[in-house]
């Protein structure tokens, strides 16, 4: 099928329809109705062609020309794009689609997505029906400019009747390998999420004394995406007492940060039966709310209880705070900067993983079944920051 999209008088399309029916005197065929479809493309380095889909709801004996214009989101025509200003794409009589041609100006500078909008301005044959296509410019540049926070909550380096018996500062050049080990791939069916992420090593690195973990766009083993988790499993594992974690977290929509912890027993006899603690988890379109969750099997069955915070103001990514579980054989409690907002009693016989030794899981997941899957508002990379995680208990 030819791309037609030649300038033409506005007049000879009116031409066509003088007449509204036959030379017999009988009705004309009702006009079929015009579609723009939407579209998401990588925006590129450089001028690159993309091709915005036009559709008929059906054939028509007469020539249809459609005239159509962009308009500015936070896409700019002559910037991001060549603006089109009453530009007419030609439907030969019996064609049902036509894709008209626009240019994308791409660069190297990383600015986030970004959408303009195409638009039928007028039609000549046919009846507009959606007439208006959104087009999304991905973000396909490394965001180099990396935050960290400079302001936060900090927690003590001691407490009373407390000793430290396990930390890390995230000082140095890489992670420490004595204490964390990289899970790779996809795992079982999305790491049991259906997450979208595919994950390596290579996403975590440190700097300034911090951790970063970085979620990023980018095709890698069949995914569309990459990210890190880190365990602890079979290198440090405890049972009771006090974690402090100082973090700051990414945001956006399909974006899952977490920092958790699965009974030692995982892998003998697997999850819920060896329990599952959330310290933190955050929905990515929840920008400003934490989670902090139990998972365990109740005769066999998985259960799970959980509660939340919500910051008065401002996003967790802003600044630096503070995640943290008081834990011993009566109980659970949460806490996000020192304060107390969720806790559950662990007594009840069904809770029996509770009471058992637990390693730590630090990642950010791309999409899944709690967060959904991200969208043109999605910006990458996303990092979540950890200054440092310490772990109390009695002396």
């Amino acid at each position: 099928m030819a791309k037609v999209t030649f300038t033409i008088l506005f007049g000879f399309g009116l031409a066509l329809l003088a007449c509204s029916k036959d030379k017999d005197g009988t009705p004309a065929p009702a006009l079929p109705t015009l579609n723009i479809d939407p579209l998401s493309v990588e925006e590129g380095n450089g001028l690159s062609p993309v091709y915005v889909t036009l559709r008929l709801s059906g054939p028509s004996a007469d020539t249809v020309i459609a005239f159509l214009e962009s308009e500015d989101g936070t896409a700019k025509g002559g910037e991001d794009f060549e603006a089109v200003n009453f530009k007419p794409v030609v439907f030969p009589p019996g064609d049902l689609r036509e894709d008209y041609r626009v240019n994308i100006l791409g660069d190297e500078e990383f600015e986030g997505d970004e959408e303009f909008v195409i638009r039928i301005a007028d039609v000549v044959g046919a009846k507009i029906g959606t007439g208006a296509a959104t087009i999304t410019l991905l973000e396909d540049d490394i965001n180099t400019d990396l935050f960290i926070p400079s302001e936060g909550y900090s927690s003590p380096i001691s407490y009373p009747g407390m000793e430290l018996i396990w930390q890390d500062e995230f000082e140095g050049g890489e992670v420490n390998p004595a204490f964390w080990t990289f899970e790779i791939g996809t795992g079982n069916n999305g790491w049991g999420n259906n997450e979208s992420q595919y994950y390596r090593k290579e996403n975590t690195y440190l700097t300034e004394g911090n951790l970063v973990i970085e979620a990023r766009r980018e095709s890698f083993g069949g995914r569309a995406y990459t990210s890190s988790r880190m365990v602890t499993k079979d290198k440090f594992d405890f049972k009771y007492g006090r974690v402090d974690i100082r973090a700051a977290l990414p945001y956006g929509q399909g974006i899952w940060p977490a920092l958790w912890m699965l009974g030692a027993n995982f892998s003998s006899v697997g999850w819920p039966a060896c329990g599952e603690i959330d310290i933190m988890e955050l929905i990515g379109h929840q920008p400003s709310t934490v989670h902090g969750t139990v998972h365990w099997s109740n005769a066999g069955q998985h259960a799970q209880y959980g509660g939340s915070t919500t910051l008065n103001s401002g996003r967790f990514y802003d600044e630096f705070h503070v995640f943290s579980i008081e834990w011993d054989e009566q109980r659970i409690r949460w806490l996000l900067d020192g304060q107390a907002y969720h806790d559950i009693s662990i007594t009840d016989a069904e809770l029996s993983e509770f009471r058992n030794n637990f390693f730590f899981i630090f990642n950010v997941a791309v999409g899944g079944n709690w967060p959904g899957y991200p969208d043109a508002t999605t910006v990458f990379p996303q990092r979540m920051i950890v200054d440092y995680i310490r772990v109390f208990q009695e002396n």
